[in-house]
């Protein structure tokens, strides 16, 4: 059998085995421990890696890597648009929205409402506004062919159909539950096959959205669940069961309704969403120690060699240490790093505002900053005021009373530990020299009041725990922003106002700019990246 004949599985093998040992190891020229490749290829690097993973989505149990890799290669394909997912995403999507579930997990809401259908077209067709955005591309017609505009003298003038990209490897955080589905959600409508490596440390709220995918499953199309995995390693899972699968097609077949794990447990914890009290989490380092046994290449390696795209999310350290593990030559990396996120409101209009607004946005700043602790990417750390000295103290202590009943309302508490960690935060700030005041309204709310704009910490300190800064235009934004930061809340300013600060920042940093209350609403483009347009590719047809 010619190399072009050859099964999926067995160029799956050759092109993992080739990229994990044949000279593009972390260790240079040789193979991962430092061994000479083998020259069976794939053979000699089955015999290397006989790592394990839990997989946890679509079903439960632990499988070796390459029959992993082996079962996905020989899937069927997926197309832009696949309707067979779709109706799987806006069926996990009812599922969320279930008033039993949104009980018991709250923030689950916003996921439960960017999956259904209208959001699913919306998010994979065409950007609105955008130039040179693919019409019809990614719609409800899958894999249609669509004009370029403006491409003539870039590819050339012609049809261009959008297809998939391929293997699609995703590094999820451990501090947000809910966004690695953000990312798989849209790679596999774009018709990717996925393997997402969700943290061992992720809580109840991702145990209750893999549960609720898994049911999810008895109603979808079988392609689903041949070409989507969920998988953790590295530290091991409190109470997982290592136990061995038959391959995952086979075992799908004869499932059973009652194969899926019980919706019921952690649940009952999370009623009301009280702030953990644990400090920023990120996926576990897992270069160089990610090797297995005797040396051979660990599940983060042989993936990342297997993958046509990979996508990280969390901290810098996390995504540098994953960078350590090479890609295939023509796969690439879409990274969302470290990021801070600040809120700016001019004074005046807070001021002469109703209460019933003031409440709106009191309510809506605290969901932005304590849903996830305040440790996620776009939640404010720093509020902005723009007015005059006498107007942004007045309007200060009054945000910070409206703030604080916010917080009461909901039930949310912040316990001991959290609030000596944020004392120490805070007044280590004045201990620099960077803070005037620091001011405590019980355990959940603290506030520093800051020497100047340009002393914005963006490291976390403690949930509840803002810095306050006054500026005397929005303008002077401008001078503070850095590339680091990426979205910007909002209240008492017009979109002519912001857009012109969007302007002025000439890509200096920030995001998104966003009314107050929208900071963890997701949406197609991150971090100034169109997703569908990172997690497919676009054939030129002429």
């Amino acid at each position: 059998m010619t190399g072009g004949d050859e099964p999926a599985p067995a160029r799956v093998q050759a092109k993992v085995g080739a990229a994990v040992l044949a000279g593009i190891g972390p260790r240079g020229a040789e193979g991962t421990d430092g061994a000479r490749p083998h020259s069976d290829g794939g053979a000699g690097a089955r015999s290397r890696s006989e790592e394990t993973v839990d997989v946890r989505f679509p079903f439960e149990g632990t499988v070796g890597l390459w029959e992993l890799l082996d079962d996905m290669a020989a899937a069927p394909r997926l197309v832009v648009g696949d309707e067979r997912v779709r109706a799987f995403l806006v069926d996990v999507g009812r599922r969320l929205r279930a008033p039993e579930v949104a009980r018991r997990h709250p923030e689950l809401a916003s996921l439960g409402f960017f999956l259904r259908r209208s959001e699913l077209e919306r998010a994979a067709g065409p950007l609105p506004g955008a130039a040179g955005s693919l019409p019809g591309a990614a719609g409800s017609l899958p894999g249609a062919a669509g004009s370029l505009p403006g491409a003539a003298g870039v590819g050339g003038a012609g049809e261009f159909v959008r297809v998939p990209r391929g293997l699609v490897f995703h590094v999820a955080p451990a501090n947000v539950d809910t966004v690695f589905v953000y990312s798989w959600a849209l790679s596999a409508l774009m018709g990717n096959r996925n393997v997402v490596r969700l943290s061992a440390r992720a809580g109840g709220t991702a145990q209750a959205i893999l549960t609720i995918m898994r049911d999810a499953l008895d109603d979808a199309d079988p392609v689903v669940a041949r070409t989507q995995r969920i998988v953790s390693y590295g530290h091991p899972r409190p109470g997982a069961r290592r136990i061995p699968v038959e391959p995952p097609h086979k075992q799908l077949e004869h499932a059973s309704p009652g194969h899926h794990a019980s919706s019921d447990h952690h649940q009952g914890e999370h009623s009301g969403k009280p702030p953990r009290t644990s400090p920023v989490t990120h996926p576990e380092p897992v270069a160089p120690a990610d090797a297995g046994s005797g040396g051979a290449a660990g599940p983060t390696a042989v993936l990342s060699a297997a993958c046509d795209l990979r996508v990280i999310w969390g901290g810098d350290r996390t995504v540098n240490e994953i960078r350590r593990h090479p890609l295939a030559p023509h796969a690439r990396d879409l990274t969302f790093p470290d990021r801070s996120s600040f809120a700016v409101i001019r004074a005046r209009a807070w001021l002469e505002a109703t209460p019933a607004t003031r409440e709106t946005v009191a309510d809506g700043f605290a969901i932005d900053a304590y849903w996830f602790d305040q440790a996620a990417c776009s939640s404010p750390g720093t509020v902005f005021w723009v007015g005059s000295p006498i107007e942004c103290a007045m309007a200060r202590d009054g945000f910070a009373a409206c703030l604080a009943e916010a917080v009461a309302r909901r039930g949310w508490t912040v316990d001991t530990a959290m609030a000596v960690e944020k004392r120490v935060a805070a007044y280590g700030l004045a201990a620099d020299g960077v803070a005037d005041a620091v001011e405590f309204h019980g355990n959940v709310l603290a506030q520093v009041i800051l020497t100047s704009p340009g002393a914005a910490p963006r490291r976390w300190l403690g949930t509840g725990t803002f810095a306050h800064a006054r500026i005397g235009s929005l303008d002077e934004l401008a001078d503070v922003v850095r590339r680091k930061d990426q979205t910007l809340t909002h209240f008492g300013f017009d979109r002519d106002e912001l857009a012109g600060l969007a302007r002025a920042l000439g890509g200096r940093g920030v995001d998104r700019i966003v009314p107050i209350g929208n900071a963890l609403g997701f949406h197609r483009v991150w971090d100034g990246v169109d997703l569908p347009a990172e997690l497919s590719r676009v054939i030129t047809v002429q």
